[in-house]
């Protein structure tokens, strides 16, 4: 089997990723819950304690504002930290170290200082986990300038876009998706990265442009095909990352199919799905043929009862129906 042919998953990517910076780059460090022997409780840090130790793979205590800003720290005086937050849901205890502390250090320092830190996470609902560990957070860090936000919907992308993280010098929310961990994908052997802001045009159309990221980009792909069948070619754009944004990629696909949708898990209302819209809006508005759509999950904390769950969640139900209501509109459709 050639190596462009290896099959691996998005676990094992980040695993990949996280194990070859550590053997190039000695200042590189972990930190985290059960991170350690224990090897995460996706898998992810499995068999890096055993190969690098208890000075470079640190078990934590449950205190995410303490080992939050024991990262920043680090990070400021010559470490690179990959800190893990088993949730996103719980970077809301280490908000103030995150977004006060290390996405403006470099700033309030006049770049006397930087912070190279990587905060790993994951969000996102479909397990049940109810409504304290089925968050998608992603706006909130990219709303906070001085931080770049990483999104990435396979295990190829996860591989390159962890890597390229490791390397940047400034601080970096990677969030991965707990229902892709074992999702399998080609990743190859050889040395790589993905630079951050290329959007990835994942499926070329001419009658509306898909927006979307992390495990969204699966249910757009999914909807995509089931259009086709019925004669409607949609472009399926991956934004990869939010921070920075590829905007030109969206305006470029926008002109050419005149239409665009948004997908994305986290609630619809004040979602990075608005921002996107509205920056479309402004810039390329005399292409637009009917209005920008938005899907995300309804207003409402996500349910604990996997029924309901299901209903509070963007289905590719519904990015059918909105695409059709955009390609046929009517007066009073919306």
């Amino acid at each position: 089997m050639s190596t462009d042919e290896r099959l691996i998953t998005y676990a094992e990517a980040l695993n990949e990723a996280i194990r070859e910076e550590m053997e190039k780059n000695e200042d590189i460090i972990l930190l985290g819950e059960d991170i350690g022997p224990y090897g995460g409780v996706f898998n992810v840090t499995k068999g890096l304690f055993e190969k690098y130790g208890a000075d470079r793979v640190i078990d934590t205590p449950i205190s995410e504002a303490g080992f939050a800003g024991a990262g920043i720290g680090a990070a400021m005086t010559g470490l690179k930290p990959i800190v893990e937050f088993m949730w996103i849901d719980f970077t809301f205890v280490a908000l103030d170290q995150i977004l006060n502390q290390g996405a403006k250090m470099a700033y309030m320092s006049g770049g006397q200082t930087t912070v190279p830190i990587v905060f790993r996470t994951q969000g996102g609902g479909g397990r049940g986990n109810a409504a304290q560990h089925s968050q998608s957070l992603e706006t909130i860090f990219a709303h906070v300038p001085g931080m770049k936000v990483v999104l990435p919907s396979s295990p190829y992308d996860a591989k390159g876009l962890l890597k390229t993280a490791i390397r940047e010098n400034c601080p970096v929310m990677f969030i991965e998706n707990k229902l892709l961990y074992n999702t399998k994908g080609h990743v190859p052997e050889e040395e790589y990265t993905i630079p951050f802001g290329q959007a990835n045009v994942l499926i070329e159309g001419e009658d509306i442009t898909i927006v979307s990221i992390s495990r969204s980009v699966h249910l757009s792909l999914e909807a995509a095909e089931t259009l086709k069948a019925e004669g409607i070619h949609a472009e399926v754009i991956d934004l990869r990352t939010l921070v920075p944004l590829d905007i030109e990629s969206i305006k470029d696909s926008v002109k050419k199919t005149n239409r665009l949708i948004i997908v994305h898990e986290a609630a619809k209302s004040f979602g990075w799905g608005a921002e996107l819209a509205a920056q479309i809006s402004e810039e390329v508005f005399d292409y637009l043929d009917a209005p920008v759509y938005r899907i995300g999950a309804k207003d409402t904390p996500i349910p604990y009862n996997m029924k309901l769950e299901k209903e509070v969640l963007p289905k590719v139900e519904d990015i059918v129906d909105d695409i059709k209501k955009s390609l046929y509109m009517k007066e009073g459709s919306r």
